[in-house]
């Protein structure tokens, strides 16, 4: 063979850089092990008796992890209060009650003091608030007779202590999202979930003997670090142990579980009447969650995708002794290609290497601004519900009760309406209706809601059409009136869509990452989440300032969202993927169904290896070649054809160029 010739084969068999400067997942042949919901799901029974009794154990938690998301409510609620004058010359005294200068809004602070009044002052000098009181006295309105506003007076001078204690919770589940994610990657879903039970109590119950607000804060970091590695293991394990048309739907229980959690909190309250006592009864149910040590075994899907097939042997064992499943029927020698792959060492993955890869990051990281977008406009709307309770004494939102209550029948009624949404349109098609809704409610109230306030008072009514006039008896003449319905009817819309948005992006995550990086990747978007619902005590920390320019901004995010979420696949009825090379294959669908049999439906090529170089004798490059060859006088006819016959089996065009240089050298 000839020195042409040798080269080509040479450059055919080098090691080459990847392209583009991303790291190639490593690839291997497909087997059996790997394709768990293709063959060894249902070779164990499918979704058997088993499988569902390990659903149902993951559903009861759910239960007490909606007592403790939602307990701030209650613990640092804000109570009606009053300034106790003192008793010397009480005379030159005016008792001021918080609700002259609040509203009955119990999310934000209420203040009240009393005011030195006698005739050389100014009426202006009824609107100042000293707060120089010594004693207060305090009427919640949560069912509690006590918490922890009112047992350290955390008003005036103290109320920003109250908002601190909100972040510790929110601040410290984001970051055990993001530890307790890399640790499910790396040690698995059963020792994170043993673990964060462990500390949760310890933690939990010590926040209800706090002395001071500096221990309750720091204690209530902690139970939220250790409830989020609660939550994520649990979410894991539930998708993990379902087949592809089971996935959803038991997801979606779970979050009814939680709002059901949110429903009986209020009732709760009521029984205990002291917030130390409503604290360790929420915490205390988490003891029965130690049986899970010996009932609830390791991820099977998560021991397989890490080539841990010791283990997996076992559980295997287990499963088919528990569905019974007769081993003989298994045509496709499952546990023979388990037995011949005992030797392999277990491969660990950790969720740094998503960065190396083309797609993957990419998804993940649109999923990650949709679940911050949607929790932070969320607190928009609720907002903006909210201000027109305390400027409207009329509307129906006149209490605490019927505050949580809305919020709560807001939240059950969206996990309603995305059972059939996501079943008739999918994950894709599903999160970018509710995310159009949440653009179109956030733009409609930020301007069409200005524009009515702007010109409705230049609207002569006489000189309009009868149609128009009828039109404004209906809803109301006066201006406030108008504005004032249509901003409660967008914020109940926003609220609805963008509670759905956060529900399904965080879904679509756990759905898309691969399994042996799934707990880092639905971390970042459960800390995404956490970072937008932050965004709520952050702005009652600032007195609301800058709140309308917080809603634009997030507003603006839903367009972006809009676009973005067109770049995601659909994974309805698709298998999980277990590798990075499996993630990199999920790549987007076109919306509408293709028209023509034969029309390819990818938008994307799924690998290297699909592309088709059959034409590559017709480029330039290759005629190039060709003269070349016959000027160097290679005139033997079966060296030539080698040498075209290797260029044109070369997958990256460019190497050809190689050989051509060296063909000329020689």
């Amino acid at each position: 063979m000839s020195e042409t010739a040798m080269a080509v084969v040479q450059l055919e068999t080098e090691d080459h850089q990847p392209e583009n400067g991303f790291v190639s997942p490593e690839t291997e042949s497909p087997g059996l092990l790997t394709r768990i919901d293709d063959c060894v799901l249902p070779f164990l029974g499918g979704f058997g008796k088993y499988q569902r009794q390990l659903i149902v154990l993951t559903w009861i938690p759910a239960l007490f992890i909606g007592f403790s998301q939602y307990s701030d409510e209650f613990l640092l609620a804000q109570p009606n209060n009053t300034c106790v004058p003192p008793t010397a010359n009480t005379t030159n005294f005016t008792i001021i009650p918080s609700s002259l200068f609040h509203g009955p809004n119990n999310s934000f602070p209420r203040t009240a003091a009393y005011v030195y009044y006698n005739g050389t002052h100014n009426n202006t000098a009824r609107h100042l608030q000293h707060c120089m009181c010594k004693e207060w006295t305090f009427e919640l309105h949560t069912g509690l007779m006590q918490n922890v506003v009112t047992k350290w007076s955390l008003v005036c001078d103290s109320a920003w202590k109250v908002h601190i204690a909100k972040f510790s919770l929110l601040v410290g589940s984001i970051f055990g999202y993001l530890v307790f994610g890399v640790l499910a990657d790396w040690f698995g879903r059963h020792p994170v979930l043993i673990i964060s039970v462990l500390f949760m109590l310890v933690f939990g119950l010590t926040v209800a003997f706090s002395v001071n607000v500096p221990m309750f804060s720091t204690l209530r970091f902690f139970e939220g670090f250790c409830l989020a590695g609660i939550a994520l293991s649990l979410y894991i394990l539930r998708i993990e142990l379902c087949l592809p048309a089971w996935r959803f739907s038991m997801t979606m229980v779970a979050s009814f579980v939680v709002l059901g959690g949110q429903l009986l909190m209020p009732g709760m309250a009521y029984v205990c009447r002291d917030w130390q006592v409503l604290q360790a009864v929420i915490i205390c149910p988490l003891l029965l969650m130690l049986a899970y040590i010996w009932i609830f075994p390791e991820s099977l899907r998560w021991l397989l995708a890490t080539q841990q097939y010791g283990r997996s042997k076992w559980i295997m064992g287990h499963i088919i002794k528990k569905n019974q499943v007769n081993p003989e029927l298994d045509t496709d020698h499952i546990l023979t290609e388990l037995q011949n792959a005992l030797h392999k060492k277990p491969k660990k993955t950790c969720i740094v290497k998503m960065v190396g890869t083309r797609n993957l990051w990419k998804n993940i990281v649109v999923l990650c601004v949709n679940s911050l977008t949607g929790y932070g406009i969320h607190h928009c709307f609720a907002r903006s519900m909210m201000d027109h309770h305390e400027t409207h004494e009329s509307t129906m939102f006149h209490n605490f009760y019927a505050d949580y209550y809305t919020m709560a029948g807001i939240a059950v009624a969206s996990c309603m309406a995305l059972c059939p949404a996501v079943g008739l349109m999918g994950r894709r098609g599903g999160l970018l209706m509710f995310m159009i809704i949440t653009a179109l409610a956030s733009l409609l109230q930020l301007g069409l809601l200005n524009l009515l306030g702007k010109y409705s008072v230049h609207l002569n009514i006489g000189t309009v059409q009868p149609s128009v006039c009828l039109l404004f008896i209906l809803v109301g003449t006066h201006s406030d009136t108008l504005n004032k319905n249509f901003s409660i009817a967008f914020s109940i819309i926003g609220m609805f869509s963008s509670h759905a948005v956060s529900n399904l992006s965080i879904f679509f995550c756990a759905e898309i990452t691969p399994t042996v990086i799934r707990g880092g990747g639905l971390g970042l978007v459960l800390a995404s989440a956490g970072f937008g619902m932050l965004t709520a005590p952050i702005m009652e920390l600032h007195n609301q300032k800058g709140y309308f320019l917080h809603h634009i901004i997030f507003a603006c995010c839903t367009l972006i969202c809009i676009i973005c979420i067109l770049l995601l696949p659909e994974t309805r009825y698709q298998p999980l993927p277990e590798t990075l090379a499996d993630g990199e294959c999920y790549t987007r669908q076109p919306l509408m169904p293709p028209k023509k049999p034969g029309e390819q439906r990818l938008l994307l090529a799924q690998s290297e290896s699909s592309r088709d170089y059959t034409r590559v004798h017709d480029t330039p490059l290759h005629e190039a070649a060709v003269d070349s060859l016959s000027r160097s006088a290679i005139t033997s006819d079966h060296t030539t054809h080698n040498i075209i016959q290797s260029c044109t089996n070369i997958s990256v065009e460019t190497r050809c160029v190689i050989a051509h240089e060296r063909t000329v050298k020689t």
